[in-house]
């Protein structure tokens, strides 16, 4: 088999950038080492930007309906954010395990026609300026897999990055925890049973976290001393998992099952470039962190939306000279970000006398309104602005909210108009001028007018919802220009 795209890897970002591959007629396909999906719920949370993005493509409808629950707001060590102080239709964190999203992302799949090969190791990899070969070790012994490029999203202890020798540097994990799924006994119902944020004020004998997931089974995330030091392949037995819950909850509160579980650190690493030659990484496997405040599956999510137009772009012959590298550009710094910001919430939950006093500054901080809207905006990836070329604008490397639009079909939303992957035009003056200038794009390019204030005369929007160009009819020369970077190569 010879493809455009081998995707290593059938988590949320590997699923999702096949997914983003296969709308624009990309030949892609998946390659996963488990034979089926394991069952676990693992991560929990999509934060309000990743459900921006997941909605621009029509998926987020039908998450929504697998989810367990809406949760208002976010959380930073256990502090409450507010994320309405932010312009999105969506300032709440959706509950849903990790596993119902991949399974909406695999019938997304095969909606596009892109197969998912389980059951398939990747053994050796080698490439060349043209394109990358693979050997796959699957249920009929070892076979090659050619293709142009080579995606590895296959997780922290990533194959791809180890069998190319990509470094990962980082720091170890200081603080040690246990996460795990079960079934449990609370006949005197101290375990709410609606998901709330976290409540996990740092105690000498430490504390847990308890969220309902469905089915009877909750989630438990649970520190304290007894973890500490403890090698993460130690097994996690019942006994232990039972003296956290009374911990805390109280005697009441009784284990009666295991579904999963597992040990973690707040370790955080990186590799130094997201490139090597005809082989990317994405997701875990390119950046891992502890999961204080619920943005590790987000942050793969919204590595995969960057990536995938900008390889289709590649593959289709008309993508700009060093478009495929500012996906490094542009992800690394955020990733770096989220990195940095996981190892101070892990700060903030450690007991001792000076990270208690700093809590309790970082506490009431976070009272004051504007100071929420900063540290909101940075968890629920709503801050997020990519450093772009072209005439500084205040809208410019941001997202676009979801507007209002007019249309020759009648009223519409940006969401809705992008979910065929390509950019998209909104004018709110001057239109013939913005429409001359980008008919040669037409086919790359949709457009629109806007009901309402947009902060400018016209916007470009790239099929990833981040604004590439904000200005005037003044400028209709850098519209030009960012239509040639973002959209490419004009049509023959």
């Amino acid at each position: 088999m010879n493809v455009d795209v081998i995707v290593v890897g059938a988590g949320p970002t590997g699923l999702l950038l096949a997914a983003e591959l296969g709308l624009a007629g990309v030949r892609a396909v998946v390659v996963e080492r488990l034979a089926r999906r394991s069952g676990q719920s693992k991560a929990l949370g999509i934060q309000p930007r990743s459900a921006e993005a997941l909605e621009l493509r029509g998926l987020l409808e039908p998450l929504m309906d697998r989810a367990v629950q809406r949760v208002p707001g976010g959380h930073f060590a256990g502090l409450r954010l507010d994320f309405t102080a932010w312009d999105t239709r969506h300032p709440y964190m959706i509950g849903i395990p990790q596993g119902r999203v991949e399974a909406l992302l695999e019938e997304r799949l095969g909606e596009l026609g892109v197969q998912v090969l389980r059951g398939h190791e990747v053994t050796a990899l080698s490439q060349d300026p043209d394109g990358v070969e693979a050997t796959l070790l699957g249920p009929g012994g070892e076979s090659p897999l050619s293709a142009r490029f080579l995606v590895g999203c296959d997780g922290g202890r990533s194959t791809v990055r180890e069998l190319l020798g990509i470094g990962f540097p980082g720091l170890d994990g200081k603080l040690s925890s246990v996460v795990c799924d079960i079934t449990i006994s609370d006949p005197d119902g101290a375990v709410s049973e609606t998901w709330n944020l976290p409540v996990m004020t740092p105690d000498r004998a430490g504390k847990g976290y308890i969220a309902p997931i469905g089915d009877g089974v909750h989630r438990f995330l649970f520190y304290g001393p007894e973890q500490q030091g403890l090698s993460r392949y130690t097994p996690i037995t019942e006994e232990e998992v039972g003296r956290a819950l009374r911990n805390t909850f109280g005697p009441g509160v009784r284990l009666t099952g295991i579904r999963w579980a597992s040990r973690f650190t707040d370790a955080s690493r990186q590799v130094e470039r997201y490139r090597h030659g005809r082989v990317l990484l994405a997701g875990d496997a390119a950046h891992i962190h502890s999961p204080m405040g619920g943005q590790g599956l987000n942050l793969g999510l919204q590595d995969a939306f960057n990536l995938g137009w900008k390889l289709a772009a590649e593959i289709g012959g008309w993508a700009h000279e060093g478009l495929l590298d500012t996906y490094h550009a542009e992800r690394h710094p955020v990733a770096a970000r989220v990195l940095a910001n996981t190892r101070a919430q892990a700060v903030l939950l450690v007991h001792d006398e000076e990270n208690l006093a700093l809590r309790d500054i970082v506490d009431e901080l976070l009272r004051v309104p504007e100071a929420n809207r900063i540290v909101a905006g940075m968890i629920s990836g709503l801050d997020i602005r990519y450093d772009l070329p072209g005439r500084c604008h205040p809208l410019l490397g941001r997202h676009v909210p979801d507007l209002d639009l007019v249309t020759p079909y009648g009223p519409d939303r940006v969401a809705r108009l992008l979910r065929d992957g390509r950019g998209l035009l909104l004018t709110t003056a001057d239109e013939a001028v913005f429409a001359e200038a980008a008919e040669p794009w037409s086919v790359r390019i949709g457009r629109a007018h806007v009901k309402g204030e947009l902060g400018a005369d016209a916007v470009l929007v790239r099929p990833d919802g981040y604004v590439g160009w904000a200005g005037s009819s003044a400028d209709v020369a850098g519209l030009t220009d960012a239509l040639a970077l973002w959209a490419g190569a004009l049509m023959r």
